[in-house]
């Protein structure tokens, strides 16, 4: 039997900001944008190549502390060319981290190693790896 995970709820104080930076300034896709009633809206994001969305939401999401999530990931083949693209799009993101010894060889010495912090605009803490192939 396959388990996958597909949601993950980020919590966030102000959904219109938080919509903007996941959209704009991280690329994520907007897979829908819904009203349930005068109190509850649920916007659902997904990272492109992924098959997890992120969900933020009032109303009707578990109540949690806006910015209380941390270590949250993303996975990319190039961590220079991700890096550079969150820095176009404004975001703020650490310089590149070699974090442990890389536990087989591999052709780029980033690969498994490799990583990028930032937050959203809440202090949600996200990394970024870099794994261009796996075993």
């Amino acid at each position: 039997m396959n388990w996958t995970l597909e949601v993950v709820i980020v919590p966030v104080s102000d959904l219109d900001r938080a919509k903007e930076f996941y959209a704009d300034r991280l690329g994520f896709v907007v897979d829908h944008d819904t009203v349930i009633g005068d109190e509850a809206r649920i916007v659902q994001l997904t990272p492109p190549g992924s098959g997890c969305s992120v969900v933020i939401g009032k109303g009707v999401v578990p109540q949690m502390p806006p910015g209380s999530i941390k270590g949250l990931q993303l996975v990319v083949p190039d961590l220079h060319k991700a890096r550079a693209e969150l820095l176009d799009r404004g975001v703020e993101v650490s310089e590149i981290q070699v974090i442990g010894e890389n536990p087989r060889p591999v052709p780029d010495p980033l690969d498994n190693v490799g990583f990028v912090f930032f937050d959203d605009p809440d202090g949600n803490a996200w990394a970024v790896q870099q794994i261009s192939s796996r075993p």
